[in-house]
């Protein structure tokens, strides 16, 4: 049966509220040949979002309408494994303790997106032969992922020469790039010969917009601003900034209006300064 997400706004919801009604979609979802996975609910945005196994989005409709009246405002059909990467679960989060009448606490699907690009990583073979460039790949690679395992990121799909990562935290997303960067910079320092230069980008969104793919729009604001930015340099999306609980932290540029390739509006990002005495 096909997988959906929906997206149902509901201002001055509570978790209680949003709790209730899962369980009420849960009690006739037989009924209607359905069946309702998981949820995720984020307060401070008036979102919610339910993952559901159904024939069709009407079904998915007429369920909500019949359990509790509150229609989804937009719902796409989805890939689990897709789900999964964004997301990092397929099912109720699972409880901290075993106490009875104790539910676990539901997360919010709103999430961090980062695009990295390995500048110049096709000539890389060209130049230096396939066992040197696959040499500075691996270099990449695991720079890169220690970076990303350090800071909790959930790497979503390796490019061959860059990474698209999620994070539940727009803190985290930034620690992480400046620590890629610092990363490639040291390496650079101690071994001048391996010309590794990174450039990242930086968006973040909540999984169903207006009808688009799983995280699409800030999908591709993310890759986007990776493809603008500079070597060594880090563009992350004015939104982005807005959700960091350690704004203070963080050094970043003037946020300026940025048109990017196929984004019909323009973008207010910023560059995230960091250390480059090493680069």
């Amino acid at each position: 049966m096909p997988l959906f997400m929906d997206r149902h706004y509901m201002k001055n919801a509570t978790r209680r509220a949003i709790e209730l009604a899962h369980l009420e979609d849960l009690k006739i979802q037989e009924k209607f040949g359905v069946r309702f996975i998981t949820y995720w609910f984020d307060e401070a945005r008036h979102t919610t979002f339910c993952l559901v196994e159904a024939p069709d989005v009407e079904t998915i409709r007429h369920v909500h309408a019949e359990a509790h009246g509150d229609i989804p405002h937009e719902i796409i059909n989805v890939d689990a494994g897709a789900v999964e990467s964004f997301l990092g679960r397929l099912a109720d989060p699972i409880p901290e303790t075993e106490d009875e009448g104790v539910t676990p606490e539901v997360d919010s699907a709103f999430r961090v997106i980062m695009f990295t690009d390995l500048k110049d990583s096709t000539a890389m073979t060209s130049q230096l032969g396939d066992s040197d460039a696959m040499h500075l790949l691996r270099i990449h690679n695991a720079l890169a992922r220690n970076a990303i395992r350090d800071n909790d990121g959930r790497e979503i799909k390796h490019t061959g020469d860059g990474f698209m990562i999620s994070f539940t935290s727009s803190d985290a997303a930034l620690a992480c790039a400046v620590a890629m960067q610092e990363a490639f910079a040291e390496h650079r320092q101690a071994h001048p010969g391996d010309t590794l230069h990174l450039r990242i980008g930086i968006s973040s969104g909540e999984p169903v917009e207006e009808g688009n793919d799983l995280f699409g729009l800030a999908v591709q604001i993310a890759a986007r601003l990776c493809n603008a930015a500079s070597p060594d340099s880090v563009l992350v999306a004015e939104t982005v900034l807005e959700s960091c609980n350690c704004a203070g932290n963080f050094d970043v540029e003037p946020i300026r209006e940025h048109k990017l390739k196929g984004i019909e509006q323009s973008v207010a990002a910023a560059e995230l300064r960091w250390a480059q005495g090493a680069a």
